[in-house]
């Protein structure tokens, strides 16, 4: 599986909600992030997306499970790219993205790990538009208004220094993506280092799950 980095990825916008174009995906999609923090009504949110509302087809993940923005990066492109194909095993590109975050191939356990739950404090939410040539901006502005109308958060940076700042928890990843095991990740003593060993070993298991 592919996995775009932040050079892969052009910001097209200055929003606090990016809109972001990843490299080799047709122009037809767009793509917009956004990471909320102190969610207030992350079960109201749930609900929306159990009952197939699709003023929320979003995809909802918790933040608490994430290690860098190029994982969720990864997700999107992996789902992109199986919405292309016209392989999906779930109902939409969205609900494909919080399973591209799996390293195996469990959905209902992907939905309960990844995705959002009452719970859930910090939420990241992607948005896929999808139009059949480039698109004036009036839907992705439609997209930001409807996300800071109804979602009772504050919206951050999708940054990885946001990210580190207390959202990720690092005992879940290790113990989603079966890292505990890894001595020698325990063994490395500079941070940044480390984590970045951490998000390597992540995207090579969600690599491995389409194998």
């Amino acid at each position: 599986m592919a996995s775009p980095s932040d050079s892969q990825a052009v910001m097209v916008s200055s929003s606090i909600i990016e809109t972001i174009k990843l490299e080799h995906v047709p122009s037809t999609y767009t793509v917009l992030i956004g990471l909320f923090k102190d969610v207030a009504n992350a079960e109201f949110l749930q609900q929306q997306l159990l009952s197939r509302n699709a003023e929320y087809e979003y995809a909802f993940i918790d933040a608490s499970s994430i290690i860098s923005r190029v994982q969720v990066l990864a997700a999107v492109y992996k789902a992109i790219t199986i919405h292309m194909s016209g392989t999906m095993k779930t109902p939409n590109v969205h609900s494909e993205i919080v399973c591209s975050l799996s390293p195996n191939n469990n959905i209902s356990e992907a939905y309960r790990r990844f995705g959002i739950t009452p719970s859930s404090k910090d939420v990241i939410i992607v948005k896929v538009l999808t139009s059949p040539s480039p698109s004036s901006l009036a839907p992705e502005a439609a997209v930001r208004q409807h996300l800071l109308d109804n979602v009772r958060g504050t919206p951050a940076p999708f940054a990885d220094e946001v990210l580190q700042s207390g959202l990720t928890d690092r005992a879940k990843v290790r113990k989603y993506y079966k890292l505990n095991g890894v001595g020698w990740l325990d063994g490395i003593k500079d941070e940044p280092v480390r984590r970045r060993e951490t998000e390597l070993l992540v995207l090579g298991s969600m690599a491995l799950r389409s194998l």
